[in-house]
């Protein structure tokens, strides 16, 4: 039985793991909340490895307020950059390979073609500079580490876009949703399928990868097929960045390229609008 420690077990991409968990009888998963394991101190790390003979770390805990960031610099890094940290010393100490996964943030959206896992990062926000600082720390503190680029996550589970704009839509006639940013929307029980077959085939091809559905949209895209999916009537309005000011900037281009991905670990990339389909169905469950 292989034992698998997931951190931020409240987060959608964790509740996903554990949706899965029935089709993965030979994997014994250990979930913690940030109430039970904080990554952000070293010793608790420590003495949960010790306790538990864990042989992979899936780490889906991470500060994801975007805009909040801006101000909470220090909680930011903290849990994007030194909870990492943490973790891959504790990752070294006892030989488990971690998972952890990061963002599409971590790039400026100058691109007019898809990144590359290679591309040069340059975030423009500090959320996006916290999870680039917590790549660099893994790469350079274990061998065994599998990271995940992402992008645009969302689930039935949590809080995201796609849960937002049908709560929007019942007591709304009228949206206004930003269209001049271009990216993929990414169905994190996608996400989760992906990690477990990486675990599932004991796969050794260590490293950093990208992984978001297939397809390109904008937000403005991603609300209308929202609707037209879930047979919503509203009227959707197209509106630009400059029209709704954030404080945290986002790139205008974040589509990610899978090849390697495809390549390395034998993943097929559904479709966003497929994968948006799956969704919707079993958040009416």
């Amino acid at each position: 039985m292989i034992q698998v420690l997931v951190t931020g077990a409240n987060g959608q991409l964790a509740r996903c793991i554990k949706d899965l968990e029935l089709q993965h009888q030979n994997l014994n998963f250990i979930y913690a909340e940030a109430s039970e394991l904080d990554i952000c101190d070293l010793s608790q790390v420590e003495r949960f490895f010790k306790t538990y003979n864990f042989q992979y770390c899936i780490n889906c805990a991470a500060y994801t307020a975007v805009d909040k960031a801006e101000t909470e610099i220090e909680q930011a890094y903290q849990v994007n950059a030194e909870g990492p940290e943490n973790l891959a010393k504790s990752c070294k100490a006892h030989g488990v390979t971690l998972i952890h996964i990061s963002t599409d943030f971590v790039f400026d959206g100058s691109h007019d073609v898809p990144y590359r896992e290679e591309d040069t990062p340059n975030p423009l926000s500090v959320y996006g500079a916290s999870k680039l600082k917590g790549e660099e720390i893994i790469k350079t503190t274990l061998d065994h580490y599998f990271i995940f680029r992402t992008s645009w996550l969302y689930s039935e589970h949590g809080n995201n876009f796609m849960k937002t704009m049908l709560r929007l839509a019942e007591t709304h006639d009228e949206l206004s949703v930003v269209s001049d940013q271009i990216g993929t929307p990414t169905y994190a029980g996608d996400l989760a399928e992906v990690i477990l077959k990486v675990i599932d085939s004991n796969n050794q091809n260590f490293g950093l990868y990208h992984y978001s559905n297939e397809g390109v949209a904008s937000w403005y895209d991603f609300a209308k097929v929202i609707f037209e999916l879930s047979q919503v009537d509203l009227k959707l309005n197209s509106i630009g960045t400059l029209e709704y000011p954030t404080p945290a900037r986002r790139p205008l281009y974040s589509v990610l390229n899978k090849e390697k991905i495809n390549k390395l670990l034998g993943v097929v990339v559904p479709g966003w609008k497929d994968s948006l389909g799956v969704a919707l169905t079993r958040l009416k469950l």
